[in-house]
């Protein structure tokens, strides 16, 4: 199975052997050998090489107890031991973006992170999830929650955001009109020297183009009493092009609650942490994702 990680990385030891790093040398110099009660795995060192394995003992209750079981999980030309101080070894996210960005190949991928504490990440294949965002502004706030949810959350599988941004001055310029209407001025889209309206502003009615959503739609109608020519730019309608992957998105019309149990779970727009959390909770959910938190 994929994406092996310890539950905390309290189970995890660092020792260095003087046998040969094979099969028959590292069950000769574990078995029998005691071992602390909380300890399950140990990365063995010898000179610049390293090997995992797994180790079961007579029982647990003891402080220490002799080791009666020892399984190879990785030899030395399956593992790397990455030394990143920026990297919290409790995070099983951040161990896979480890093992992606440094050691992509590599079976077994140790990580001696911040506060010297080692884990490890065994068969490293963390899941998609695309984030369908629209920018300005810059860092696409959804993004960036999502991101710093999965880089302080022990309890979700190895997780890799992919980025799917819709600039929004793009849409705007690419559909040629002679003047836009906005959202907000808050929203930062540049259109070049077309004019520009703001919705929020209230501006005295124009022949314009509506660079909007469904929410902006209705506070059209409800100044104007119609609805004018427009472009989607609702992050949600825009995330359909990738309805058949896992997708994270949000839309204004949802005011409190997360929506979705399929692919796609979409957020409120103003969403908190606390929020993005429950979508990203939801789609790992529904999507049945398997991991391996041994």
């Amino acid at each position: 199975m994929s994406n092996l990680v310890p539950r905390r990385y309290r189970e995890v030891s660092l020792t260095r052997v003087d046998e040969p790093l094979t099969e028959a040398g590292l069950h000769r110099h574990f078995m029998g050998r005691e071992a602390y009660r909380r300890t399950r795995y140990v990365i063995a060192q010898r000179g610049t090489e390293m090997a995992l394995v797994e180790v079961g003992t007579e029982a647990r209750s003891p402080l220490f107890s002799p080791i009666s079981a020892v399984t190879v999980l990785a030899l030395p030309d399956e593992c790397a031991l990455i030394h990143d101080p920026d990297v919290d070894t409790d995070v099983p996210s951040q161990l896979a973006r480890v093992a992606t960005e440094q050691a992509l190949g590599v079976r077994c991928v140790a990580v001696h992170g911040r506060y010297e504490h080692v884990s490890f990440i065994l068969d490293p294949d963390p899941h998609e999830i695309r984030v369908v965002e629209v920018v300005p502004p810059h860092p696409p706030k959804l993004l960036d929650q999502a991101q710093r949810v999965i880089d302080s959350a022990p309890d979700l599988p190895p997780l890799r955001l992919v980025p799917v941004l819709v600039d929004l001055g793009k849409l705007a310029r690419d559909a040629g009109a002679e003047h836009y209407l906005l959202p907000c001025r808050g929203s930062g889209i540049t259109t070049g020297d077309v004019p520009v309206s703001f919705l929020d502003e209230r501006p005295p009615r124009q022949d314009w183009l509506l660079i909007g959503c469904a929410r902006s739609r209705e506070i059209h109608r409800w100044f104007y009493g119609s609805c004018p020519p427009n472009v989607d730019m609702c992050p949600r309608v825009l995330a359909q092009a990738h309805a058949d992957a896992p997708s994270l998105t949000k839309c204004c019309l949802l005011e409190e609650n997360v929506d979705g149990d399929g692919p796609q779970v979409t957020v409120p727009w103003g969403s908190s942490l606390d929020t993005v959390r429950e979508g990203l909770d939801r789609l790992v959910r529904t999507m049945e994702w398997t991991w391996a938190p041994a």
